[in-house]
């Protein structure tokens, strides 16, 4: 398995931000403060902190299938779904930008989609566009 192929910069980049945001708080109370202090105060109580807790072993997880290549559409897949789901709880009604224009928008949520949307689906999207250069390139020497 070739681990540097042409997403890896962008695979990097996505593991190192999963990462950043998930294993501090497993160490400083700051995942049961999002599942007490948040999560069940909007109504997931009593499961707020276990699904806090889910919700960051996930991005470990994604980070880890990102690094080895492996179930990247299952594990990108979930993270799209706790990102928009991040978007429509918490990042929505603080507008676009997350600093500058404002402060906790859903840029960084947006983009971070189109990123794994980009990993999950580079190898169909760089062979629809070889299979296309292929067939004008064939039917030209026709």
């Amino acid at each position: 398995m070739n681990m540097i192929n042409s997403t890896f910069l962008l695979r990097f980049a996505v593991i190192v931000i999963l990462l950043a945001h998930s294993v501090p708080g497993m160490f400083d109370n700051g995942i049961n403060d999002f599942g007490n202090l948040y999560l069940n105060q909007v109504g997931f109580a009593p499961a707020g902190v276990p699904i806090a807790w889910a919700i960051k072993l996930s991005h470990v997880l994604c980070a880890l299938c990102l690094l080895f290549q492996k179930y990247v559409k299952w594990a990108g897949g979930i993270t799209i779904l706790i990102l928009l789901a991040g978007i429509v709880m918490v990042h929505f009604k603080e507008g676009w930008f997350v600093v500058g224009g404002g402060r906790n928008g859903v840029e960084f949520n947006f983009l971070l989609i189109f990123v794994l949307l980009t990993i999950m689906f580079s190898t169909e999207l760089s062979n629809r566009v070889s299979n296309r250069v292929s067939n004008r390139v064939s039917n030209r020497v026709k």
